[in-house]
């Protein structure tokens, strides 16, 4: 994999981002909750296997894109009326994008991205 990057990311209303699909949806109180969900989604393959078996082929599902970093960490706070989030990982982008929008869809915002 590709070197460890920082992602800088904002999220405008944290207590009504949900994903789609309530089953995989983050469901917390706050910035600390939500860190340590996201957390433990790049971490962890759990989130990825749920939606995986989810799809119509489960077994067709690259494989690639439920690769973990167990090193991931996460960082939020509340800052001004929106939630910043600062994730260090070794994942690429397609990866977090896809574990941001299963926990709180569309309604994140990458705002840097810088080499860590």
């Amino acid at each position: 994999m590709a070197g460890r990057s920082h992602y800088f990311l904002s999220i405008a209303d944290l207590a009504h981002a949900r994903g789609a699909d309530p089953l995989l949806s983050y469901d917390g109180a706050g910035p600390n909750d939500f860190a340590a969900t996201l957390q433990e989604a790049l971490r962890q393959p759990g989130l990825f296997e749920r939606w995986r078996v989810t799809q119509p082929e489960p077994d067709e599902v690259d494989p690639a894109l439920g690769a973990t970093d167990l090193d991931a960490s996460v960082n939020a706070r509340v800052a001004d009326l929106h939630t910043d989030v600062d994730l260090i990982t070794n994942l690429p982008m397609r990866i977090v994008r896809h574990r941001l929008n299963l926990l709180i869809g569309p309604s994140w915002q990458l705002r840097d991205m810088r080499s860590a």
